[in-house]
């Protein structure tokens, strides 16, 4: 199967120990499992813990049914159950559920968390989300560029908004396959420098100075989980940031919109952009069940 001769890094924490080979082989076998609709006995007999200090939708479904395609099985074990950091030390949770599970994917508020449990289980760790990378979505979005476009050399992505976990992968990851961003943040929501540098990315802080001529517009939510103090300041000053049909008229004619989801409307989209033609959003939302696929098979298989 698809995943069988990958080799690569043990964990997905984030894209720093992985090379342009390594993420192209996780797309190409998405790439098969999708149009093939793969389901198998590759993972039977596994299982995979997810453990949630955050809630989720596309996350939590798509790892589900991932392992279920793939024949194994997935135990869902959300904050209010472990007390991760809390009731329990991470190393402690993480040295428990090592002898238990062949795997773990963890959707967390710090990235040290997701850092320590990797460091302790002793089994393959995937990172379903923290402050500092969302890896699996970075995939699901280069797969949606390359089924719309062919490919990602040349193209470039204007990513209107926050410097948040989102960006940081997509900078991570765009140099290792030849995509160029542009990023658009309102003064003090800038992203990380050193990714921006090694990335290659152009900044600025008009939105469409950033999306002007570009292929994809791309943005997320003002104010994430764990931000909710925040959200008043947030709305202020990101006016100005919000896509609509005027900013999406700055797109190359056949430029489309991209958003992880989900979407606040009235605040960082419309409802009319996420549901008009140029969206590729539910696209993306599918593809997180493919490159989920990859990458378990990948680690576990």
């Amino acid at each position: 199967m698809a995943g069988d001769a990958l080799t690569r890094p043990r964990h997905l924490l984030d894209f720093s120990a992985y090379d342009r080979k390594g993420v192209e082989a996780f797309l190409a076998s998405a790439e098969e499992l999708k149009r093939t609709r793969y389901r198998g006995e590759d993972l039977k007999g596994k299982v995979l813990a997810l453990l949630f200090e955050k809630p989720s939708l596309r996350t939590r479904t798509t790892l589900e049914v991932a392992m279920l395609h793939l024949g194994g099985h997935a135990v869902y074990l959300d904050q209010k159950q472990v007390g991760i950091g809390e009731r329990e030390p991470v190393k402690d949770v993480a040295k428990n559920l090592g002898r238990f599970v062949e795997g773990l994917a963890a959707r967390v508020y710090r990235h040290e968390t997701v850092e320590a449990l990797a460091r302790y289980a002793g089994v393959p760790v995937v990172n379903a989300l923290s402050d500092r990378a969302h890896p699996l979505q970075a995939l699901a979005d280069l797969l949606t560029l390359k089924e719309t476009f062919g490919g990602w050399e040349g193209l470039e992505v204007a990513w209107v908004g926050d410097g948040n976990n989102v960006l940081n992968s997509l900078l991570e990851v765009a140099p290792l396959v030849g995509l160029k961003l542009r990023v658009a943040t309102p003064k003090g929501y800038e992203p990380d420098p050193d990714l921006l540098r090694r990335a290659g990315a152009f900044f600025t802080n008009d939105p469409k100075e950033a999306v002007l001529g570009a292929h994809a517009l791309y943005t997320d939510v003002w104010t994430s989980m764990g931000q909710e103090e925040e959200r008043e300041r947030r709305l202020r000053d990101f006016q100005g940031f919000q896509v609509n049909g005027e900013l999406l008229s700055l797109l190359h004619p056949e430029g489309v919109f991209l958003h992880c989801l989900p979407a606040h409307y009235g605040e960082e989209t419309t409802e009319e952009a996420v549901h008009g033609p140029r969206s590729r959003v539910f696209d993306q939302a599918e593809n997180r069940l493919h490159t989920a696929k990859a990458v378990l098979l990948a680690l576990l298989g």
